[in-house]
């Protein structure tokens, strides 16, 4: 139906076109489909259309087929499933400095490829659909991914404002910091030189400083970070040099860049939530990547301080899943000793300290619990002793030692991630609590009594752990929108990162809605222990305070 067109060519009025398809888009009888539907909802809603029915999105089915696929487009999907190579959008419309639009192309081919287009998306939808049902994964996407893509729709058309005032004060701060830790990393080095070109800071690090080897590439000694940290337990200068890449990028992919990305209609961001690129399940933001704000740094955290609840007295309210992945892990593996101090509400970080080193509570030093935390987050996803020992700056025998203990004191633990390696190996799937999958190749038979894993063997682990804290996380915030919904709320859910969710609430609701977050969060599903959600509010994303 072309409502644009090349000047003289037939074209149909807009508003005309939009009052016809009205009707049977809001029938909630009829059923659509299309890949990546959420888009269609995005441009439908500007247009006053809300889409009744969602069926299957040939994308993000394929996506729970194969979550490790390169990509799942239409035109992959084509060949893959049809056998049939779709029209490529290029030759309608060009490419680099001579690409037309499509308002401006011939209306005959604009009508054939949109008709190839809908055709195949239509036809994608069938077999898809029987292959997820062959494989037992449609209730997976019609109970949980389905319902979603208008949830993240919703999400993205709400966006979150930001103080862009702020963004550029803070800008102006990380440029000062940076001139004076590349003053430091002349002085140190004796000489100036292009920090940013890897032969000429090998050239400081290894031939003037004389600095060991740690790695090498096919072009010389490596200088990347893993290299940067072991390196700056030895000197200074590589200490400095992290810090001034850490405070470049954040500058350039934050401090400089969100700015350009306010909506001027709206004075809002509006992120773009993907269910269809992380292949353990969890969401993935991107334009901007809300997700990768670095948050262990000072000036990363600050980063929050720019996005703003909504003038007139709102605020933000922000829930945080306590632990998850830690708690997915004593579900799914029984050990007594762990379920035991999640239900008693124990500091988890604390009471692996007691049993690893043989403790009482009151005895647990910082630096006990210091390490304990590393061993609960490193050591479950195959952290070598080596790795822990990089990480917290310990002999590499003494954090043999700490794992060894971890894996006896938690033997539960031990039996079902070797119970992970060979359900995988034998079945060639990772699957989570609700059943979505990963395809895994390279669990090593012998290796699955050891306690030290080659990559396949973190992923597989990864994919069960992690993928089932993203199962959860994504019933939760189902659950919340309906009950949102039902109710009439006034509060938006903005963003989900990884294990959080922002809200944006009037004041006077946010005690409201910090009951039934906590509610519907702590009993989005029954774990053999306790859900437990952090709450706090605040007017910005940094400044806020607990919610008891």
């Amino acid at each position: 139906m072309p409502v644009r067109g090349p000047v003289g060519q037939r074209t149909l009025d807009p508003e005309r076109v939009v009052n016809a398809l009205r009707p049977h888009l809001q029938n909630p009888a009829v059923v659509v489909v299309n890949q990546n539907i959420k888009y269609e909802i995005l441009v439908l809603r500007r247009l006053g259309i809300e889409l009744g029915e969602i069926g299957l999105d040939p994308m993000v089915g394929d996506y729970l087929l194969d979550a490790g696929a390169r990509n799942h487009s239409l035109d992959e999907l084509s060949e893959k499933f049809l056998g049939h190579q779709v029209i490529p959008i290029s030759e309608l419309i060009g490419t680099g400095s001579k690409q037309i639009s499509m308002a401006q192309v011939d209306i005959a081919k604009a009508a054939e490829y949109a008709a190839e287009d809908a055709q195949v998306a239509f036809a994608l939808a069938r077999v898809v659909e029987e292959q997820l049902k062959a494989e037992k994964l449609w209730d997976l996407y019609w109970q949980l991914e389905r319902p979603l893509i208008r949830v993240l729709a919703d999400m993205q058309s709400a966006g979150i404002r930001v103080d862009t005032e702020e963004l550029g004060r803070q800008s102006a701060d990380v440029t000062r910091r940076l001139s004076a830790i590349v003053d430091d990393i002349y002085e140190e080095a004796g000489t100036e030189f292009n920090i940013d070109s890897p032969l000429q800071l090998r050239k400081v690090l290894f031939e003037q400083l004389k600095l060991p080897v740690l790695k090498r590439t096919k072009t010389g000694p490596s200088t990347d970070q893993d290299v940067l940290e072991r390196l700056a337990l030895q000197h200074s200068l590589p200490a400095k040099i992290i810090e001034q890449r850490q405070l470049s990028k954040l500058k350039g992919t934050y401090l400089d860049a969100l700015p350009k990305l306010v909506n001027r209609r709206t004075g809002r961001i509006h992120c773009s939530f993907n269910q269809v690129v992380a292949a353990t399940g969890r969401l993935s933001a991107s334009d901007p990547n809300l997700q990768n704000i670095p948050i262990r740094t000072e000036e990363g955290r600050r980063v929050r301080r720019a996005f703003l609840a909504s003038p007139d007295g709102w605020k933000l309210l922000c829930a945080d899943y306590s632990q998850i992945e830690l708690r997915v892990l004593a579900h799914f593996s029984r050990d007594q000793a762990l379920q035991e101090a999640f239900r008693q509400g124990a500091d988890i970080h604390s009471a692996v300290a007691q049993e690893v080193f043989g403790v009482n509570e009151a005895d647990v030093t910082p630096n006990m619990r210091r390490i304990a935390k590393a061993v609960n987050f490193g050591v479950i996803y195959g952290q070598s002793p080596f790795g822990l020992a990089a990480a917290l700056g310990i002999d590499p025998d003494e954090a043999a030692q700490f794992i060894d203990s971890y894996f006896t004191k938690y033997a539960g633990v031990t039996r079902y991630l070797q119970q992970i390696l060979r359900e995988c190996h034998e079945s060639g799937y990772a699957r989570t609590i609700l059943g979505r999958r990963r395809p895994i190749s390279g669990i090593r038979p012998a290796a699955i009594m050891r306690m030290q894993r080659n990559l396949a063997e973190r992923t597989a682990i990864n994919a069960v752990i992690q993928g089932s804290a993203a199962d959860l996380i994504k019933r939760a915030m189902l659950t919340l929108s309906d009950r949102l919904r039902e109710a009439r709320f006034p509060a938006k859910l903005l963003l989900q990162i990884h294990d959080e969710l922002v809200f944006d609430v009037p004041e006077e609701n946010v005690r409201e809605l910090a009951k039934i977050v906590r509610h519907e969060m702590e009993h989005a599903m029954d774990l053999d222990v306790p859900l437990v959600v952090d709450l706090s509010a605040g007017d910005n994303w940094l400044d806020v305070e607990t919610i008891e």
